[in-house]
């Protein structure tokens, strides 16, 4: 064992996933260490978002040591991804999307459960030694087999290579080895305390002495040389109090780099061993004690029965609850368990009389149990205590336990319980049905918000913070659903899904809308409402909104780009009929323009036919110019003509410049 606890081992199933590279990065910034095998492995991360996850995880479950790990399943947020589960009950479940860093949360998450169940293991073992050697030392006629035990289960227990049992002589002048871990026959050998500083420092104080690095130790200073020949790490020297006097000393010793330390709890287990055997030292004649503990014992087991003999007139009582119920001893064995008992844990009440309670009821947590006879013990009460047991026929119930003491001063307890395996279960399930619909909901791009019917917010998932700006523990801080209206909107809202007009009755078909957000912008949005019923009862109301910003800015776009294309469509036409016009003019004109020419040049001007062809060539070269500036139109450009009505004007459309 050494000082530090190594980092807990991940197997990744499968082994070769698409994802193994992010899940092991995951592991890491867990604390964590990823292992190729499942018997090195503590936690079994799966990933069942890929097509071989669920083969991969069935071949590893068939394994005795993939069977034992704890499991983090990685999924898909479908819910037959979920269904799937059900019969694996994972440790802790992520959907596929979610970042390493939360990955890496619920591996912590489960790393510590297994690390309080480990310490609780350890709790349970020592308390169960601890009940063994006290019932030992109650019990046993022969000390000296009884001593030898002791240290061996205590070398066992620890991991050590010895653990002995030291008496000192009355007036501290040497010492024997009364018993050993690693000497089953060994008889009072006696020692020379100069060798075994440690023992006489334990009888010197009084007190723990704990020795780590006992090869530079300065307690082991003079007999470094030994301790490094035996190759001893670290030593604890625990004393025995008899009548007020350390009469005896525990001595631990651990060699071969098993261990460097001692912990502090393992500290306080050894104190009460020690104190425990001090006990069971401290009167010369041990087979009296043991006898007045058997008759003391035997008197509590009489005035219990005597108890629950005296609570026959409540018989027809507890044969008709629907509740189990049990009688105890001060030893918590039963002592009578009515019909419902019976049924509940499918055990006859002659079957369960004078057996363990923790015989009849086969706990998985054994110290939850005994700890809820304690209490009664102690005269205290306690109930609704759920805890999980196995049935005969290996089914496992879970069971809501409540316990008290029958009357002050009496040591019989009275203890019932009741199934609540189905009600749990559905309670089970409905979380991880609240869970699922709660991620959904936050995951939708629309804003969603619930509010109660005084109008206070009750639901704002992430979309909603995006669309209006705030968060969500302000908005469920008493918010009112009238701040993300302009005024009198959500009034008219509520009396249109009131109205069977617009979607039914209790429902709003969608319809344009604003919206103000946190800064009191308004946002248009398209959006949908509902009122939800409980016994036809209105209890709630719901909005979903779609932001149309972006899809407004779009249209805005779209219709930008059509009005240039059509101006610039419009313009080409132009271009093409004034190009086609002054060809087709030009010719005609260029005709008119020289016969009228030919008729000025045979006229004279006094002639009265002159001036007529006069008119005639300068109005057709005003025509040409016309034409021209036709033919350099470029875009369409126009001017006002009689009122209302719009020309082109040539003269614009037919510049250059811009």
């Amino acid at each position: 064992m050494s000082l530090h606890e190594p980092s807990l081992g991940v197997v990744l199933v499968p082994a070769a996933s698409a994802a193994r590279e992010p899940l092991a990065r995951a592991v890491a910034l867990a604390g964590l260490r990823v292992v190729e095998t499942p018997e090195r492995a503590t936690i079994g991360l799966v990933d069942l978002t890929t097509p071989e996850g669920s083969s991969a995880l069935n071949a590893l479950l068939a394994t005795p040591a993939g069977a034992r790990l704890a499991l983090v399943a990685l999924v898909e947020p479908r819910e037959e991804s979920f269904s799937v589960l059900e019969s694996l009950k994972p440790s802790e479940v992520m959907t596929a999307g979610g970042q390493p860093s939360e990955l890496a949360w619920r591996l912590r998450r489960v790393a510590e459960r297994h690390r309080e169940h480990q310490e609780l293991m350890r709790r349970q073992q020592d308390l169960s030694l601890l009940v063994e050697l006290t019932a030992d030392y109650a019990e046993s006629f022969d000390v000296e087999a009884l001593l030898h035990d002791v240290t061996r289960r205590l070398a066992e227990r620890l991991g050590v290579s010895r653990a002995a049992l030291v008496m000192l002589d009355r007036h501290g002048e040497g010492a024997r080895v009364v018993a050993a871990s690693d000497a089953p026959n060994l008889e009072d050998v006696r020692i020379d305390l100069e060798r075994y500083p440690e023992v006489r420092e334990a009888a010197r104080t009084g007190k723990p002495v704990i020795v780590e690095d006992a090869s530079h130790h300065p307690l082991l200073e003079g007999v470094q040389n030994e301790v490094a020949a035996r190759g001893i790490q670290a030593l604890a020297a625990l004393p025995l109090h008899i009548r007020g006097e350390v009469r005896g000393v525990l001595l631990l010793r651990a060699s071969g780099g098993d261990r460097r330390t001692f912990a502090p709890d393992e500290i306080d287990f050894l104190n009460t061993v020690a104190h425990a055997t001090a006990v069971a030292l401290r009167n010369a004649s041990l087979l009296q004690t043991v006898r007045g503990q058997t008759e003391r014992e035997m008197s509590a087991r009489i005035a219990a029965e005597a108890k629950a003999a005296s609570l026959e007139t409540y018989h027809l009582f507890f044969a008709n609850v629907r509740e189990g119920v049990a009688i105890l001893d001060d030893k918590a064995c039963v002592l009578s368990l009515n019909p419902a008992g019976e049924a509940i844990l499918a055990t006859p009440s002659e079957s369960a009389y004078g057996r363990h309670l923790v015989d009849v009821t086969q706990p998985l947590d054994e110290s939850v149990l005994m700890e809820l006879v304690t209490a009664a013990r102690r005269g205290e009460s306690r109930s609704d205590v759920d805890l999980m047991v196995r049935a005969p026929n290996g089914r496992r119930l879970t069971l809501s336990f409540s316990a008290a003491p029958l009357e002050d001063g009496r040591r019989a307890i009275i203890l019932s319980f009741r199934d609540v395996t189905q009600a749990r279960q559905l309670a089970d399930e409905l979380r991880h049905t609240k869970d699922f619909l709660e991620r959904l909901i936050d995951s939708s791009v629309d804003a969603i918000v619930a509010a109660d019917m005084q109008g206070r917010i009750i639901l704002f998932n992430k979309g909603a913070e995006a669309l209006f700006g705030y968060g969500a523990p302000q908005a469920l801080s008493g918010m009112h659903v009238n701040q993300l209206y302009p005024n009198g909107v959500a009034q008219r809202i509520m009396k249109q899904l009131r109205s069977p007009e617009l979607g039914g009755r209790g429902r709003l078909s969608v319809c344009r809308q604003d919206v103000v957000n946190r800064l009191g912008q308004l946002v248009p949005v398209n959006m949908t409402a509902s009122i939800v019923y409980e016994g036809g009862r209105e209890v709630a109301s719901v909005g979903i909104f779609t932001d149309l910003r972006d899809r407004m800015e779009l249209e805005r776009k779209l219709s930008d780009v059509e009005t240039r294309l059509e101006e610039s469509e419009k313009n080409a036409v132009i271009v093409a009929l004034a190009g086609t016009a002054a060809h087709e003019l030009n010719q005609p004109l260029t005709s008119v323009m020289g016969y009228a020419e030919l008729l000025k040049r045979r006229l004279k001007e006094e002639d009265t036919s002159y001036k007529p062809v006069d008119i005639i060539y300068r109005e057709a070269e005003r025509m040409a110019e016309i034409v021209r500036k036709i033919g350099r139109i470029t875009r369409y450009e126009t001017k006002a003509y009689m009122g209302s009505q719009q020309i082109v004007d040539l003269d614009k459309a037919s510049s250059h410049d811009d």
